[in-house]
Order: C-alpha cells, then sequence, then structure tokens
C-alpha cells in the first residue's frame, strides 16, 4: 500500500505543475522555520546542561517558545500591512499571500538583551509555599 501510494504521489508530482510548485513552496516554508530555529539560538548547550529529561523538555520548550513568537509577531505584523493595504484601497493578490511565510527573522535583534516585566506576573507565575514572600528583583 505504501508503495502504491508513493507511486501516485510521483506520478502527480511529474504530471501537474502546480502540485510540484505547491510541495516546492510547503518545502521552503519547512526550511525557512529551520533556518529560524538556529538563528534563535546558534550557540552550544553547555555540557552539563540538558542531560536530564527535564532540562532537555525545558531547553526544547523555551526554543519552540521562542520561535513561535517570532512567527506569531512576523504574523501579526504581515496582517496590519496587508490590512492597511487593503483599506487604502490597494489589491493584493490571495495567491501572493497565500506564498507569504511568517518565518524571516532578518529585523530581529537576537544578540541583544531583553527584559520581560514578569514582576507584575510574579503571583499567577510562581507557586509558594503559605508564608514565603516575593523579593523585588533589582
Amino acid at each position: 500500500m505504501g508503495r502504491l501510494l508513493r507511486t501516485v504521489f510521483l506520478c502527480d508530482y511529474i504530471a501537474i505543475e502546480d502540485f510540484r510548485r505547491e510541495i516546492h513552496t510547503l518545502l521552503n516554508r519547512g526550511e525557512s522555520v529551520h533556518q529560524l530555529q538556529r538563528a534563535v539560538y546558534s550557540g552550544r548547550v553547555a555540557p552539563e546542561r540538558g542531560r536530564r529529561r527535564d532540562e532537555m523538555k525545558a531547553i526544547s520548550g523555551s526554543h519552540a517558545l521562542l520561535t513561535n513568537i517570532v512567527l506569531a509577531w512576523n504574523t501579526a505584523r504581515m496582517h496590519e500591512v496587508v490590512e492597511r493595504l487593503k483599506r487604502d484601497k490597494i489589491a493584493v493578490e490571495d495567491d501572493w499571500l497565500r506564498r507569504m511565510g511568517p518565518a524571516h527573522f532578518s529585523h530581529i535583534n537576537f544578540r541583544g538583551t531583553m527584559r520581560f516585566g514578569v514582576e507584575k506576573f510574579a503571583a499567577a507565575l510562581i507557586q509558594r509555599s503559605p508564608g514565603q514572600t516575593v523579593r523585588a528583583a533589582s
């Protein structure tokens, strides 16, 4: 059954130009996401880190979260631009939009210092024992 499905796929791939173009678009989009993942973290994990299962899950989850944040941010900005173009009565082709991907990252500084205001959300993020207090970060 697997060989039959593979043969049908290859026949479609060879015979149908639009199908072949769509497959290439999807493969390029996947490779773009991989490039983004490499840009998010291009260093090495220290030898003493990532040996335990929970550490590996935390590292992998953090990496995926940062990649998804970039994708979401880009998607939101792309949506705003498209909406502005449509509002200004500038034609935007659906086929062009369908081929765009949110994995670009040349406009993002991955090496800078980032500060997140988690102090405001510490109570919701951290479970404390009764009587334990939160020390303010300086």
